[in-house]
């Protein structure tokens, strides 16, 4: 047992290692330009694959290391975040659908709108305070009571576990070593469909080497989602509290082990900095993450000298950004992740919400990059 001193110097050692680690995300992507939404935008714009196989990388990466986690014994799947008995199939189309819909109208998730927000993009500031308002009324406010006594409502219960490591015990009847076992199969399996997928010539002789480059920012991204689960789970986790003498994870908001997603930290953000002058109210370790993304972008911009000015082009600008944030708040709270809550944290577990998210985040995109199409044609 550690006593209180050394508890709040352990907090304070996850918390800067939190820091840490999303500012090299940050700094990752804003120098190789890793983005769900642009990944999407490339497939359905020019055909291109190439940034939809870096995003299929770090997913696959993403999976592979929870389950080395897990089987070694650092992580306990069912003390996650995610894990859960529902299968909120309602929360998990409408919070999707919205979500995918709101990045496309505001040019990014809400990891690129950290990253935009450090290259100087006045627009993604904006977008930051709306979505981060819209979330945190969905989390505690207005919006909040219809996601609890309505949304929330509909759900199928599954009582051994709402993920396929419970569903599925191919491996074993102890569900944490067949997740183990499952993850690593579908990981490694998703990585080398990554890898060959989408027109990979592999008799040139250039191409392993050109596949790499194309590939390793995702590989570099899936890591760093497995280095949250273990700094999470191992690092910041304490046997007793010398204060209540309960089971506690460091810095976590939930009070569970978490990993990276970008929505209610913004959240979290907003609320600290308006009540900065309340001793209850603390940063925690997903505003952390989201102060070190921000950073991260910054350095990089400012190593390359690209840190710019850009605003709005127009009121129909304004008019996107502003409604695909709001839509960005609620959904991320509603579906209870974003491309990188549900998309990779999530998913590393084998969730089904998780599934079934992605799906809709991926429709609700299609959606928006049709409409944005109809209006440029329009407009023609």
């Amino acid at each position: 047992m550690i006593d209180e001193v050394q508890y709040i110097a352990l907090a304070h050692t996850v918390l800067w290692c939190s820091f840490a680690l999303t500012f090299l995300l940050g700094y990752l992507s804003q120098s190789t330009h890793f983005c769900t939404m642009g990944a999407l935008a490339d497939v359905y714009s020019f055909g291109s694959w190439v940034r939809a196989s870096q995003v299929l990388a770090a997913m696959a990466v993403s999976i592979l290391g929870f389950s080395i986690l897990v089987a070694g014994g650092y992580l306990t799947p069912e003390k996650t975040l995610y894990a859960t008995t529902k299968f909120f199939w309602l929360s998990n189309a409408i919070g999707g659908t919205l979500f995918g819909v709101g990045m496309v109208l505001a040019s990014g998730c809400g990891n690129k709108t950290l990253i935009r927000m450090g290259t100087g993009n006045l627009k993604s500031w904006v977008v930051f305070v709306f979505m981060g308002f819209a979330a945190l009324a969905t989390l505690k406010g207005v919006t909040a009571v219809f996601r609890v006594n309505v949304l929330e409502t509909f759900y199928l219960l599954v009582p051994q576990g709402a993920d396929l490591g419970h569903l599925l015990p191919v491996f074993s009847e102890e569900p944490a070593r067949n997740q183990s076992a499952l993850g690593f199969l579908l990981g490694l399996a998703l990585l080398v469909f990554s890898w060959f997928s989408w027109g990979f010539n592999q008799t040139q002789p250039s191409a392993w080497a050109t596949r790499f480059k194309d590939l390793w920012p995702g590989v570099a991204v899936g890591l760093t989602v497995s280095s949250a689960w273990f700094l999470s789970a191992h690092v910041g986790h304490v046997l007793e509290n010398p204060l209540t003498l309960e089971e506690v994870y460091l810095a976590s908001s939930s009070g569970k082990i978490e990993a990276l997603t970008f929505v209610s930290p913004m959240a979290y953000l907003i609320e600290w900095l308006i009540y900065f002058s309340d001793q209850s109210k603390v940063l925690n370790y997903a505003c952390v993450c989201a102060l070190g993304v921000l950073s991260g972008a910054f350095a990089c911009a400012l190593k390359n000298k690209k840190l710019r000015w850009e605003g709005f082009s127009g009121v129909q600008d304004v008019a996107f950004h502003l409604s695909g944030a709001l839509m960005m708040g609620v959904g991320g709270v509603v579906a209870m992740g974003c491309t990188f809550g549900q998309g990779l944290s999530s998913l590393s577990t084998l969730s089904l919400n998780a599934f079934e998210v992605i799906a809709f985040i991926v429709l609700g995109a299609q959606m928006a990059f049709r409409y944005q199409t109809y209006t440029l044609e329009k407009d023609l």
